[in-house]
């Protein structure tokens, strides 16, 4: 494998990697959310939206670790 093709490689590998933590450094400050709005008996409708944010997160983390295996 010629060199530029290894360095291209290893920036998409970095490049999703990023998005990984992203998404769970995202679905980390959902959790924070979700639990103090719990704590304090708040809602408005904000426990459903984070729920399926974090589904939604943990979606496409999934995708993005597959592409990591190919």
């Amino acid at each position: 494998m010629p060199e530029e093709e290894i360095i291209e490689a290893q920036k998409q590998v970095i490049g999703i990697l990023f998005e990984v933590v992203k998404r769970f450094q995202a679905n980390s400050d959902l959790d924070d959310e979700y639990f103090r709005l719990l704590a304090n008996e708040q809602d408005g409708g904000r426990l459903g939206e984070i729920l399926k944010e974090r589904k939604e997160n943990a979606g496409i983390i999934g995708r993005l670790l597959e592409q990591l295996e190919t």
